[in-house]
């Protein structure tokens, strides 16, 4: 054949997070959406802010070459001062809009990052449990993805066990905090010792170690507090998306910050810019770069998170579940109540539900369950899920 036999794989073997969700919505159809307990996609269910909806009535009224052509590669330049200026107000920094390219969501601002800085050869490693499109885009990049596991009690990242993974070879560790899967939150402390230990091995090596950090879950907390990973560590590049914050996630878009304190800023400007332009990933959105010039600050309705956090943890405690108590993002960390994830899994579904098995997100034995879903899905499911845990009894 003369296809390309890598993205043919890529294109077999499916997101099982996807594979998932089709099936959740196929099964609705079937039996009826109020019977099927789906909580296999980061779907935000609370409503987009209405200044969203304000500001794309606004921008509806610009003339129409405006609205919808081309914008610069990077984003409107108002748009990428917006960000920069309200990282300003929000960390005491400051960026210039020219530190910041606007994307189509995070996986775009993902890729970009990995384009940026990996050549053939090069190694990445990611914190599992970790969002399985990592690896993909790592080795799309040319790459190789090295899984190392967070600390089993805490989900905190395993700094000596990081340490332990780099070579020569690493060139970038992937952090994402509030996580997905789990929802844990990375303390300032355990981010200033992995600073240490990445400092201690360029010196020990002479390379340079990047660190990406991919925050789309910031805004989505519990009264944790989330450190600025570039005040803690300088060659930092940091990817962002509104698709959680603003509840956009059909609209892709989201940016890449190079920090004007990573000491390769300049250079790794231009590079984000290229691999913006030889990944396609150019001119943003046009009608979502005005949304963020004007919502940029628009806080996130977290109360319903939490409310749907309470019901879940609260009921499936009951039921005697064992889970990670999340402090941010809308996913709960449910230990499976066997080793073999997808056994369990399996039998959830028979029960119409539908977690997602831990093994796709480079770790064993647990599920990932949803709660960005109506709170009335969470308490209709709770019969369910006493059932599936009789089922072990």
């Amino acid at each position: 054949m003369t296809i390309n036999e890598k993205s043919y794989a890529y294109g077999a073997q499916k997101s099982s997070i996807r594979e998932i969700a089709a099936y959740g919505s196929a099964r609705k159809a079937q039996i009826g959406a109020e019977n099927v307990f789906d909580f296999s996609l980061g779907n935000p269910s609370i409503p987009a802010p209405e200044s969203v909806r304000a500001s794309i009535a606004r921008a509806l009224e610009l003339p129409p070459t405006q609205l919808h052509g081309y914008t610069p590669a990077p984003g409107l330049p108002a748009a990428r001062e917006a960000v920069a200026a309200s990282l300003n107000r929000r960390f005491g920094t400051s960026y210039a809009a020219g530190d910041v390219y606007l994307t189509c969501g995070a996986a775009a601002s993902l890729s970009i990052s990995f384009h940026t800085l990996v050549n053939p050869g090069d190694e990445v490693i990611v914190i599992a449990p970790y969002f399985p499109e990592y690896r993909v885009w790592i080795e799309t990049a040319g790459a190789t993805c090295v899984e190392v596991m967070a600390d089993p009690e805490t989900f905190q990242i395993d700094v000596p066990a990081v340490a332990a993974a780099i070579n020569e070879r690493t060139k970038a560790i992937v952090i994402n905090s509030p996580n997905n899967p789990v929802g844990s939150v990375y303390a300032q402390k355990n981010l200033e010792d992995l600073a240490v230990a990445l400092h201690d091995a360029e010196k020990r090596l002479g390379t340079q170690i990047y660190l990406i950090s991919d925050e789309p879950y910031r805004e989505i907390t519990y009264g944790a507090e989330v450190p600025w990973v570039p005040a803690i560590y300088d060659r930092t590049i940091v990817c962002y998306s509104y698709s959680k914050s603003l509840s956009l996630p059909g609209e892709r878009i989201g940016w890449v910050l190079v920090p004007n304190t990573n000491p390769e800023h300049d250079h790794l400007v231009l590079a984000v810019a290229g691999a913006g332009r030889k990944l396609g990933f150019v001119c943003a959105p046009a009608l979502f770069q005005h949304v963020v010039i004007d919502c940029v600050d628009e806080p996130t309705d977290v109360e319903a998170y939490a409310e749907n956090r309470r019901a879940l943890t609260e009921g499936l405690s009951a039921l005697g579940y064992e889970f990670i108590e999340p402090q941010g993002a809308f996913y709960l960390w449910v230990k499976a109540l066997e080793p073999d994830a997808n056994a369990f899994f399996e039998r959830a579904k028979a029960l119409e539900l539908l977690p997602v098995p831990s093994d796709s997100f480079g770790c064993p034995g647990w599920v990932r369950v949803g709660y960005c879903v109506s709170k009335e899905t969470i308490v209709n499911s709770m019969p369910a899920w006493k059932k599936l845990a009789e089922s072990y009894r």
